[in-house]
């Protein structure tokens, strides 16, 4: 019995994972015995179940011991190389589709699991509407719809890394909420090439258990999908917007305009539980050119906007702060420029994140004026070459160049040595 059941499941899955194959095992079925009814049952059953799934292991090398960095976890104090599982990821997909065929209700879950722990990314629901084929709800622990790297997968992303923006401000992308979407579904439609998410989050994502005051974040993103505009050129684009905040548990909350000397502290006892505003701004575009034996892509993506946090960091704190807040003004940016000849491509990355736009370098000083590591920029020059060596087993050779601002501040007067080469294996089904 507990051989047919195991043996149940691993035909279930490989009828729900290998569609084009399904019809050839299912006419291999004889359902005039039990053992065919049943497994006919489970296929039935489980026919639009997906799994996928992927695996990072990979080797650093950092220009000095205990560096600090976005290309992964901090290296340790002792430590300038490491081998390390990076993600490990398994994500099974549901979907229930209607007598007329159309999907009607989705479930996804998604976790990762590393030698540093288990845990969710993903873990939500999505139901369509099928009156007009343009609407679905989503709710649950989903991407932010904010910006094109956040939601481009780490399965096909080309850099081994989000960049030091995206980790700061949208650290693990992911979020409670819910999303209403438009995008058609109708062949021919004529919004086809439109979509558009709007969603309310609770605004902290996975860095905390949970909830911890009553403030939503508002994130919209309105997007054209990739348009042939010639025979050899893809475009698309998309504007993002959030709009939010979190309880401020302090009487103190520091801000600072273009020009000043240092912050300016807002001391009211009416400041506790009013809220800290996170305001952020973007838009992207994306360009494909093709060319007869090759083809190159470019990315191009600006942030701007108004972020709130404490004095040694400027991520959206993970539990109620009671320290002082400091609301600063940051900018920052993404470009890849992407060339792919067979089965080898070749990268260039560059992005930089500035948290405080009111002041650099030699301003940035400790004293009166409360600036800290929190308020330095970085810039970052990632050179790649990937080999895609088939279907389920890709080669990433990365190396980046990180730069911060010279400031006045102890530690941070030259250049760190933070640069980071990576070797990695992806493994994907």
């Amino acid at each position: 019995m507990r051989f047919f059941c195991k043996g149940a499941v691993v035909v279930a899955c490989l009828f729900a994972s290998l569609p084009a194959r399904s019809q050839f095992l299912m006419d291999m079925l004889d359902t005039s015995k039990m053992n065919g009814k049943n497994l006919l049952g489970i296929y039935e059953k489980f026919n639009y179940l997906t799994i996928i799934g992927y695996m990072q292991p990979q080797f650093q090398v950092a220009s000095e011991k205990g560096a600090r960095t976005f290309a992964g976890p901090d290296f340790a104090p002792a430590v300038n190389n490491r081998f390390m599982l990076r993600r490990g990821r398994i994500r099974f997909d549901y979907t229930r589709f209607n007598k007329d065929e159309k999907a009607s209700v989705q479930f996804a879950f998604q976790f990762d699991g590393t030698e540093r722990g288990v845990n969710i990314r993903d873990f939500w629901g999505r139901v369509f509407e099928n009156r007009w084929e343009v609407f679905t709800l989503a709710t649950g622990m989903f991407a932010r719809p904010f910006g094109y790297e956040v939601n481009y997968s780490s399965i096909d992303r080309e850099s081994p890394e989000r960049g030091r923006m995206s980790q700061t401000l949208m650290k693990t992308e992911r979020d409670l909420g819910a999303m209403v979407s438009f995008e058609p579904r109708r062949k021919g439609h004529r919004f086809a090439w439109l979509k558009a998410d709007f969603g309310v989050f609770n605004g902290q994502g996975l860095t905390g258990p949970g909830e911890y005051d009553s403030y939503k974040d508002f994130i919209g993103r309105v997007a054209i999908k990739p348009q042939q505009l010639m025979p050899a050129v893809k475009f698309s684009a998309g504007v993002s917007l959030l709009t939010g905040g979190f309880m401020q548990g302090s009487r103190y909350i520091y801000q600072i305009h273009k020009g000043d000397a240092g912050y300016r502290v807002d001391s009211s006892e009416w400041n506790i539980g009013n809220k800290a505003p996170r305001r952020y701004a973007g838009a992207d575009m994306q360009w494909e050119f093709t060319h007869p034996r090759s083809k190159t892509v470019f990315r191009a993506e600006y942030w701007a906007g108004k972020q709130t946090a404490t004095a040694n960091t400027s991520e959206t704190p993970g539990g109620l702060p009671t320290d002082p807040l400091y609301t600063r003004p940051f900018n920052g940016a993404f470009f890849y420029l992407l060339h792919t000849i067979g089965k080898n491509q070749f990268a260039l990355k560059y992005d930089w994140y500035d948290p405080n736009t009111a002041v650099a370098g030699a301003g940035i000083k400790a004293g009166t004026g409360h600036f800290g590591a929190a308020d330095i920029k970085y810039k970052t020059l990632g050179i790649g070459y990937l080999n895609y060596i088939n279907n389920h087993l890709k080669l990433v050779l990365w190396y980046d160049l990180v730069k911060n601002e010279s400031t006045a501040l102890a530690g941070y007067e030259a250049d760190l040595r933070d640069n980071v080469f990576t070797c990695r294996l992806q493994f994907r089904f």
